[in-house]
């Protein structure tokens, strides 16, 4: 049986469950030339191959992300398809790589900021995380990306700050940090209770 064979579409599934069972099965073999085979239909005619492939990959990723970070460079490049799901997806792939790819993705880091202007929420939510994690790798990276995380939080909907805060924190240092508390002391009266009290855990770990 091949890759393509396993996939959830190629089997009738309505849900995502075989392509995670293929993700695990890859990364329990080692499965390099599999995965390979994964990341070639991304670009397959079929529309839900690709949608069931970049599934699979992320879903790598999330458990070893080793295994797709050779692959950057083209989940880069599919933030610019016009297929949502694999913006989103691709997206989600470089949140698990960010770290390991990230000389590569800095490289490509407007095209990850263009992808965050224009895309759904899970775009966004992906991209603050990838963002958060690229710029935690060094002060370099800091400089670069700080300012566009802070200046989405003084703009984004009020409840997505908890949570792109909580992601932000990744990139916190001494010399930033009071920036952050900023912004967010500005935007306290268009949280909800429960929105605050999370924010206000993020004040402790910052205030510690």
């Amino acid at each position: 049986m091949t890759i393509i064979n396993k996939l959830a579409t190629q089997l009738n599934h309505k849900d995502e469950e075989p392509n995670i069972e293929l993700a695990h099965e890859l990364v329990n073999t080692n499965n390099c030339e599999g995965i390979k085979e994964v990341i070639q239909n991304l670009s397959n005619k079929d529309k839900k191959i690709q949608q069931d492939c970049i599934k699979v990959a992320y879903e790598i990723g999330e458990l070893k992300p080793e295994l797709i970070s050779e692959y950057a460079l083209i989940f880069i490049d599919l933030l610019k398809s016009r297929n949502n799901r694999l913006v989103w997806g691709a997206m989600t792939a470089l949140s698990t790589i960010a770290l390991e790819s990230s000389e590569i993705i800095i490289e490509h880091i407007e095209t990850l900021f263009s992808a965050m202007k224009t895309g759904s929420v899970i775009t966004i939510d992906k991209g603050v995380l990838t963002l958060a994690k690229l710029a935690a790798v060094n002060k370099q990276n800091t400089e670069r990306i700080f300012p566009f995380l802070l200046s989405h939080l003084e703009t984004c909907r009020p409840k997505e700050i908890p949570q792109h805060s909580e992601s932000t924190i990744l990139a916190v240092t001494d010399d930033n940090k009071a920036e952050l508390l900023t912004v967010l002391r500005k935007r306290e009266n268009e949280l909800t209770a429960p929105q605050l009290k999370r924010i206000k855990k993020i004040y402790k770990v910052l205030e510690d």
